[in-house]
C-alpha cells in the first residue's frame, strides 16, 4: 500500500487524466463506488437503519460524497446532502435529487437548525466537507473556512447530545485533519472509518489525526502504472496481505534445519530477561533452533525458565560478557543461520571490544595481550576467522556498535539495525526532536549512508531498506511501550531472518507481527498500562493464526 504526501496525489490526479487513461470524472465515480461498497459491506450491527446524511462541500471530496449518495440511493437507502458553497446546478447535486435524496443549504440554514436536527436523527453522517489541501487554523484561513469551522463545530455539539451516534465515514480525511502534517482542527468531527483514495496520506498516520480517522479503508480509483509519478512512489504502508506473502513455508517434511539457527548474544546480570524475551521470540516466530550466546553466569537462572534453547556459556566480568568471548561464540557458528546481538548487554567496554572483535573475524581476532591469549596455537587463531551469518543489532548492542569506528563497514552483509529515536540520536548525533519531526526521511538517509536496514521504532515504526525504499507499521499503541517489547521485537526479526528472509522482509514481518500482538494483548487484557512484555510475546501465535 503507497504513503504518499498530498502534492504527490495532486501530481498522480493530473496525470491519471492526462496520461493514465482515466479522466477526473471517471476518478470521481471510482471514488464513489469504492465508499458505497464499503458502506454496504459494513456489518449489520452498525448503524441503525439504511439512512445517510452527507457533509457536501465545494470540492472533490463533495462530489465524491454526492456519487456515493446516487449509488445507495439506488440500493434503497434514505439520502440527503448539506451543501456548503456548491451551487445548486451542479450534475451531481442534480443526480442526488433525480434519486429522491433531499438536497439542504447551508446558506439557507440559519444557526444550523436543519443541520443539527439530521445530524441527531441519521444512521450514518458522510463526511466530504473539505479535502486534504485544507490549511490550518480553519478560522484564521480564507473567508469560507471561519463558516466551516462554525459548521464542523454545530455538528459536534449535536453528536454530544444524541444517546445513538451514527456511524461517521470520513471521505479522504476527517474535515480538518492536514493530511501532510497530521495537524487536527478542534473543530473535526471524528470519524468511525476513513476512505482514503488511491493511497495513504502522510498525516493519516501522524498523531493527532491517526486518533480521528477510525479505521483506514484506501479506495481503489483506478491509478495504474501508466502513471510516472506513483511508479515512483518509495514509501509504502505494511499490511496484513503483504506479510502473509513474506511468510516462509512450512512444508510437512520439514526438521529443524529447514528452519534455521537463531544465534542471540544477549544478557548481562543486570539484564537477564532480555536473553530469555529474545529467545523464545525467536522459536515463536519459527525458527527451528535457538542457541542463547550468554555471560556463563547467567546459565542456571536462564535454563531453569527456559529448557528448549542450546547455549554457548561465554567468558564474562562481573557479569557482562567479556571482549574475549568473541573466540567462543565465533568457535559455535557453525549452524547458526542468523545472528542477534545487543539485548541485555550493558554499556561495558568489554563488551565493546567483544562486538568490535567479532566484526574483525574475517581478519581474525584483536587479542590483547597478558591474558593468556599472546601464545595461542596458530591454528586456533585461523579457526577465530569465522564467517558471520546476517546479523541484528539491537539496544545496547546499537549503542556499543556506534563507538567501532567505521562499524558499518565491518559488517560483512545486509544487518537489521533497531534503534528507538533515543538510541538513534546517540547513533546519529542528531537530537530527538529532529528525529521524530522528519521519521520517514531521517531512516531512509542512514539507512543508504550506512547500507543497513534500519527498523527506526515507536509510533508508527519505520523500516527503510538501503535501496530508498520506506516501510510504516500502520500502529500506534501504548501496549508496545514496556520495557523488554525491544527484546521481544528483536527475537522476531532474528528468528525470520533465521528462515531464510532477507534483511527487510525480516524487519517489515517482524514490526508488523509484534505491533499485532501488542494490539491483541491490549485489547484482551483490556488496558494497556498492564501489558508485560511476556503478554507481547503470548499473543505472537494469535498473530500468525490470521496470517496463513
Amino acid at each position: 500500500m503507497k504513503y504518499i504526501s498530498v502534492e504527490e496525489m495532486r501530481n498522480i490526479d493530473v496525470q491519471t487524466d492526462a496520461v493514465g487513461g482515466v479522466s477526473f470524472a471517471e476518478l470521481m465515480e471510482n471514488a464513489g463506488r469504492g465508499i458505497a461498497d464499503i458502506i454496504l459491506n459494513l456489518p449489520e450491527s452498525v448503524g441503525s437503519g439504511h439512512d445517510i446524511f452527507a457533509l457536501v462541500g465545494p470540492g472533490n471530496n463533495g462530489g465524491d460524497a454526492l456519487v456515493t449518495l446516487d449509488l445507495l440511493a439506488a440500493e434503497g437507502w434514505d439520502v440527503s446532502a448539506y451543501l456548503f458553497k456548491r451551487k445548486d446546478s451542479d450534475p451531481l447535486v442534480a443526480r442526488v435529487e433525480d434519486a429522491g435524496g433531499e438536497i439542504l443549504f447551508a446558506e439557507e440554514d440559519e444557526d444550523f437548525e436543519r443541520l443539527k436536527a439530521f445530524t441527531t436523527t441519521s444512521s450514518f453522517i458522510l463526511d466530504g466537507l473539505l479535502g486534504t489541501g485544507i490549511k490550518l487554523p480553519l478560522r484564521d484561513s480564507t473567508a469560507d473556512m471561519p463558516a466551516v469551522a462554525d459548521l464542523l463545530a454545530s455538528v459536534n455539539e449535536s453528536l454530544r447530545l444524541v444517546e445513538w451516534e451514527p456511524y461517521i465515514i470520513a471521505i479522504d480525511c476527517p474535515s480538518g485533519v492536514d493530511s501532510n502534517t497530521g495537524e487536527v482542527a478542534p473543530e473535526t468531527i471524528p470519524a468511525d472509518i476513513t476512505a482514503t483514495m488511491a493511497a495513504i496520506k502522510f498525516g493519516l498516520l501522524k498523531l493527532p489525526a491517526f486518533e480521528f480517522c477510525g479505521d483506514i479503508v484506501v479506495v481503489d480509483i483506478g491509478v495504474t502504472d501508466k502513471v510516472p509519478d506513483w511508479v515512483s512512489v518509495r514509501n509504502f504502508v505494511v499490511t496484513e496481505n503483504y506479510v502473509s506473502e513474506l511468510l516462509p513455508e512450512r512444508p510437512h517434511d520439514a526438521h529443524k534445519g529447514t528452519f534455521g539457527t537463531a544465534l542471540i548474544a544477549a544478557g548481562s546480570v543486570n539484564y537477564t530477561g532480555a536473553a530469555l524475551l529474545a529467545g523464545k521470540s525467536a522459536y515463536k516466530i519459527g525458527a527451528g533452533l535457538v542457541t542463547l550466546a550468554v555471560p556463563s553466569i547467567l546459565h542456571g537462572a536462564l535454563a531453569g525458565a527456559f529448557v528448549e534453547p542450546t547455549w554457548v556459556l561465554l567468558p564474562h566480568k562481573m557479569g557482562v560478557i567479556s571482549a574475549e568471548a568473541a573466540t567462543v561464540l565465533l568457535n559455535n557458528l557453525e549452524r547458526a543461520t542468523a545472528l542477534l546481538v545487543g539485548p541485555g548487554l550493558g554499556m561495558e567496554e568489554t563488551t565493546r571490544e567483544f562486538i568490535e572483535n567479532l566484526l574483525n573475524a574475517r581478519n581474525g581476532i584483536k587479542k590483547k595481550s597478558g591474558l593468556g591469549f599472546v601464545h595461542e596455537d596458530k591454528k586456533e587463531e585461523e579457526k577465530a576467522k569465522a564467517k558471520l551469518p546476517p546479523m541484528v543489532f539491537d539496544a545496547d548492542g546499537l549503542k556499543l556498535l556506534a563507538q567501532i569506528e567505521n562499524w558499518h563497514e565491518l559488517i560483512p552483509e545486509t544487518a537489521v539495525l533497531t534503534p528507538h529515536p533515543g538510541e538513534m540520536a546517540e547513533i546519529t548525533g542528531l537530537s530527538v526532536d529532529e528525529i521524530q519531526s522528519n521519521r520517514l526521511a531521517i531512516a531512509r538517509e542512514y539507512a543508504e549512508k550506512w547500507g543497513q536496514v534500519v527498523v527506526l521504532k515507536g509510533a508508527f515504526t519505520v523500516i527503510a531498506d538501503p535501496n530508498g525504499e520506506t516501510f510504516t507499521v500502520p500502529v500506534a499503541n501504548p501496549a508496545l511501550a514496556r520495557a523488554g517489547s525491544g527484546d521481544v521485537l528483536a527475537g522476531l526479526i532474528v528468528g525470520f531472518r533465521a528462515q531464510g528472509l532477507s534483511a527487510v522482509d525480516s524487519a517489515i514481518a517482524g514490526c508488523w507481527v509484534h505491533a499485532q500482538a501488542g494490539s491483541m494483548a491490549g485489547e484482551v487484557i483490556g488496558v494497556s498500562a498492564s501489558v508485560l512484555a511476556g503478554d507481547i510475546l503470548d499473543f505472537v501465535p494469535n498473530v500468525l493464526i490470521d496470517l496463513v
